[in-house]
């Protein structure tokens, strides 16, 4: 694109009143993450789609933005690429609109990966191709809800009244035509077009201690349905440890994430499909929540890395089974309300 046009979109993005100063948007949340900066945590829906077009012109076409389609209340689902190597990698945030710090992750992800011309960066697109569906779940999102907005759904997964429970609707078995979770058959699409071999899910759970009373900050599980190959399970439990080296090694504290085998979950769904399928659950933190940020994106950059060079393909998956189990909620915090992502 050249520079009039992009000087002509930045434009009505700044007269839409969605270009924010550094200042305003350093006043929305406390503390510091990448290069220093405050990320938002919770983009609004008009600031997301200007986020990503604004990411895109900066990095000169490296970064591809699409809309896939939209919400039940028609709002536009997007999604990124970047990237041409060989290996594909998929990431989805906020399938749960009220579970959002996977979203400004992603941005900043794009960011480090894709804008600018670093060395290690060009080294990395050239071996991986990265695809992140962001805020599968803008409706959600809006009403700051688990589901999608439907409220004629009566599911068998979710609220009668209310939407569906996105995560519980990717059974590799139900054509996405017939997906009666309107954003997972979304998801569904592209992950068929896209083929990645790794697929990571980013959650949200509550507050966890492990057995000698350490707060959990993230949580991470492989597929779990008897119907997923070993090998898929065992290079899903090599992305696993990455995970928990990648935040451990940030300052976090990873666990084993106790989740169901439904073959409808993502996490067990895309494995059935023969995807490296990883869930990872960010804690809900407040007063950590610039870091529970850092840690996704830190997860985002090691996979990829070693996806790149080979040496997720290295790691002994046996690993993933020492990962510590998530203990009880911690004192005075609400559990989770819903079913195991």
């Amino acid at each position: 694109m050249s520079l009039k046009p992009r000087i002509a979109l930045l434009s009505v993005f700044v007269s839409a009143g969605l270009l924010v100063a550094p200042a305003a948007q350093a006043a929305e949340t406390a503390g510091t993450t990448v290069d220093g900066r405050t990320v938002d945590p919770r983009p609004s829906t008009a600031k997301l789609a200007f986020e990503l077009h604004k990411l895109a012109l900066l990095s000169h076409g490296k970064i591809r933005v699409d809309k896939i389609g939209r919400s039940n209340e028609g709002r536009p689902v997007w999604a990124a690429r970047v990237g041409h190597g060989k290996t594909r990698i998929q990431y989805v945030t906020q399938q749960h609109g009220d579970e959002p710090l996977g979203t400004p992750a992603a941005l900043e992800f794009l960011r480090q990966v894709g804008v600018g011309h670093s060395p290690w960066a060009q080294k990395l697109l050239s071996k991986v191709t990265v695809d992140i569906v962001v805020r599968a779940n803008p409706d959600g999102n809006e009403r700051d809800w688990r589901y999608n907005y439907d409220p004629d759904a009566t599911p068998e997964y979710g609220e009668k009244g209310k939407g569906y429970d996105i995560n519980r609707y990717h059974d590799p078995a139900v054509a996405p035509k017939d997906n009666p979770a309107t954003e997972a058959g979304l998801i569904q699409r592209r992950n068929a077009s896209f083929e990645p071999d790794i697929m990571v899910d980013y959650h949200m759970q509550g507050r966890y201690k492990d057995a000698n009373g350490r707060e959990i900050t993230a949580s991470t599980l492989w597929p779990t349905n008897a119907g997923v190959k070993q090998s898929d399970v065992d290079f899903a439990k090599q992305i696993a440890v990455v995970v928990q080296r990648s935040i451990d090694g940030n300052g976090g504290y990873v666990s084993q994430y106790p989740g169901g085998d439904y073959q409808g979950i993502a996490r067990n769904g895309y494995g059935l499909l023969g995807n490296g399928s990883v869930l990872i659950e960010l804690s809900l933190i407040p007063e950590r929540e610039q870091a529970q940020i850092q840690d996704a994106l830190a997860s985002m950059l090691a996979i990829a890395k070693t996806a790149a060079d080979g040496s997720v393909r290295k790691v002994d998956p046996a690993k993933a089974d020492a990962i510590p189990p998530r203990g009880p909620a911690l004192p005075g915090t609400v559990e989770e309300a819903h079913e195991a992502a």
